[in-house]
């Protein structure tokens, strides 16, 4: 029944609701890809307004239930409005849609339980606040429209993962519904969700890594369909050649140009992806090291005689780029119908043929979207859970954004990729942490640091802004702190911001290298250890660095790390080790420091460290003294069983392990044979890795003179 009491939270939702409103005078919503889920949510705002408003004007005030319905209603509808206020178009068109559908589809829910709520305490309302009845708001709100993208899309993945689709038809649906319009849109999204991809991998989050793996082959499925049809148009009497096509265009070239990737594209389309501020090649997805484009006078040559051969003229380049679609658009006929206010895809000019075997990626991925797109909750005191730190809580469970931050695009163009400034407020916002980070007061230090990691945690544009405004040698300094939680979020900011390659030789030029060691070695805080250790691993990416890093003293702490860190840790620790190993001076520190006795402990599957164990063994059995080591550490024994039992990968590093012991050893050639090794390379050679064969054939030449004698 209703009783007398606040009615705050019905005005905060009227208040939300007005605001949301007003986003249908935003410049840029006709161009949003989650357009049609706005629409969704203005139906149902302009249902509850009245209502609302009647309420207010009225005498009585909720009931406590009704005034909690309305405080999560107000809750969504503010998010809601929050998501469509941060679209940008260089982040990720699916997951931004993935999520606005989420808080679309609660809006939705949550609506018509207030509406119910509302009809069983009719009777205790004045009349003149029941216009229009609420049985008649319940029956509309119902009406709204609620087909939901993520079950297409969580169909379309376990689909690819056997192997059996998805069909076209399907692929049309995904790409309408999440504003995926051009072919550039179909690259820029392929190019985001592998930098997703890598930023997983870097916080060892495999599970994330397989998701967004198959979201990738999802967009490259898109682009192949899309060049088929291209070709399908191009009516020419003969099929024209992949490799005279630009992937941009989707033409055929007329003045081909070659980037630093050594890939090659149509000139004035290649140069519109740059201007763009994308500095990455859409067909390999690397970073592109310069912007000066070269002409491929081979290839023109060839296209010129071909043309020639089949009387075939190519379009002038300059009208397709300057035309009102210089992108072409999807296929309109197969169109999924539908009456709402979206942005469908169209049968513009579309292009080519299969993508060179670079772009192809495999069709994995963990299960429903649903578990991607959680519930997003708006406390932002829970940093620490949030990040790279808890990454070892959550590596053997599905994949999900952390609930305790506000969910934002995690996908938007690295700065490698887009060297584009980012908004003033956050610019002036930095420029006031740095100063507190300089301090003396700890509170001081503590709060700018904290800020930092949060600011950097997600946002790649932050991280270009940070390091801008010349945050890190600050942050360097603060690696010293004696407060641990200063330190710990210092080394965590620098972690955040080293993903960005650019800022890489920032952090290791302003000196970072030696306390970033000094962490590894007396961090007061485990987490401030792990992520010391993967930053370095981080730096060392980059060939100069791995022997700094390791001239520096940083190889014995990290073996420390990997005998007696946590979990996550000695993760951390493995994945730099092995890094720093690929540099043939560091492999003898990594061997005198200990790390093989704990890589061969770490191959118990009990650790989930088995692969990560087996690819350093391999790296340090190319010495004489890792062969040693792993045959004294009795190393040969868990080498064979992972090549029997392992996973793929793991088979063939084991494999290559053995081949590097064996190898101008009889000795070891003995000991292995006798381990059992024969059957399971047997069985390798029918069902291994190509890689993984050739490491047996290798083997096999080996082991066999024994084998005879």
């Amino acid at each position: 029944m209703m009783v007398q009491m606040e009615v705050s939270w019905l005005r905060v939702l009227l208040d939300n609701i007005s605001s949301y409103l007003t986003l249908s005078s935003m410049d840029d919503l006709s161009s949003n890809p989650a357009l049609k889920y706005y629409t969704r949510g203005e139906e149902i705002s302009n249902l509850l307004k009245p209502v609302l408003e009647n309420l207010i004007d009225s005498d009585a005030s909720p009931s406590e239930l009704l005034n909690n319905g309305f405080e999560e209603l107000a809750q969504y509808c503010d998010e809601l409005r929050e998501q469509f206020e941060s679209w940008q178009p260089l982040s990720t068109r699916i997951f931004y849609v993935l999520q606005i559908e989420s808080l679309a589809s609660k809006l939705r829910e949550s609506s018509l339980e207030v509406f119910q709520l509302l009809k069983h305490c009719e009777q205790h309302l004045p009349a003149d606040t029941i216009s229009p009845s609420f049985e008649e708001c319940l029956e509309l709100v119902k009406l709204v429209a609620r087909d939901e993208i993520s079950y297409t899309i969580d169909q379309a993945l376990k689909d690819q993962k056997n192997s059996v689709g998805p069909t076209s038809e399907v692929l049309v649906k995904i790409a309408e519904s999440t504003g995926l319009r051009s072919n550039q849109d179909i690259l820029i999204e392929g190019v985001v969700l592998t930098n997703m991809k890598e930023d997983a991998e870097l916080t060892d989050n495999d599970t994330e890594a397989e998701y967004l793996d198959g979201l990738i082959s999802l967009t490259t499925r898109m682009h192949e369909y899309l060049s088929d049809i291209k070709q399908a148009q191009l009516r020419c009497p003969v099929r024209v050649p992949s490799d005279f096509r630009c992937s941009l265009s989707l033409e055929l070239m007329t003045d081909p140009v070659i980037v630093a990737s050594g890939q090659t594209y149509e000139r004035v389309f290649i140069q519109k992806w740059i201007d763009m501020g994308l500095m990455v090649c859409p067909k390999t997805r690397q970073s592109l090291s310069h912007t000066t484009l070269t002409p491929n006078f081979i290839v023109r040559a060839f296209l010129a005689s071909w043309c020639e051969t089949n009387n075939v003229y190519p379009p002038d380049p300059l009208e397709l780029i300057h035309s009102s679609q210089p992108f072409p658009l999807l296929l309109e006929s197969v169109r999924a119908s539908s009456s709402e206010n979206s942005s469908p895809i169209k049968n513009g000019q579309a292009d080519a043929e299969e993508l060179p075997q670079v772009f192809s990626r495999s069709a994995s991925a963990p299960g429903i979207v649903s578990e991607v797109v959680c519930k997003t909750k708006r406390s932002t005191n829970a940093a620490s859970a949030a990040d790279r730190s808890v990454s070892q809580a959550r590596s053997n469970t599905p994949w999900k954004f952390p609930e305790e931050r506000h969910w934002r695009h995690p996908g938007i163009i690295p700065a490698s990729i887009r060297e584009t400034g980012s908004s003033s407020s956050i610019e002036t916002e930095v420029k006031k942490l740095i100063e507190d980070l300089k301090s003396s007061s700890l509170d001081t230090q503590r709060e700018a640091t904290a800020r930092i990691r949060i600011l950097s945690r997600n946002s790649t544009d932050n991280r270009i802004v940070i390091a801008r405004c010349g945050a890190i040698p600050s942050l360097v300094s603060l690696l010293y702190s004696t407060d641990e939680r200063i330190q710990a979020d210092a080394v965590t900011c620098l972690l955040n911001l080293s993903i960005n390659d650019n800022n890489k030789s920032l952090i290791a030029e302003s000196g970072a290298i030696e306390p970033l060691i000094h962490v590894l070695k007396t961090g007061y805080l485990e987490e401030a250890k792990a992520n010391s250790a993967a930053t370095l691993f981080s730096l060392s990416v980059i060939e100069e660095y791995k022997t700094e890093i390791g001239e520096a003293g940083a190889i014995e702490p990290l073996v420390d790390l990997l005998g007696s860190g946590s979990l996550s840790g000695k993760k951390d620790a493995a994945t730099a080790l092995f890094n720093l190993s690929i540099h043939h001076e560091n492999k003898t520190k990594v061997i005198e420091a200990g790390a093989v006795r704990y890589l061969v402990e770490l191959m118990d599957p009990a650790f989930g460290m088995v692969e990560k164990a087996v690819v350093v063994l391999a790296n340090l059995a190319t010495v004489r003294e890792g062969k040693i080591a792993i045959g004294e550490e009795g190393g040969i024994p868990v080498l064979v069983e992972v090549v029997e039992l392992g996973s793929a990968r793991g088979k063939e590093n084991a494999t290559a392990a053995l081949l590097q012991l064996c190898t101008h050893s009889p000795k070891f050639c003995n000991s292995v044979i006798r381990e059992g090794v024969i059957p399971p390379l047997v069985a390798l050679t029918k069902s291994g890795t190509a890689r993984g064969k050739e490491k047996v054939t290798c083997e096999s030449f080996v082991l066999f003179p024994l084998l005879v004698w």
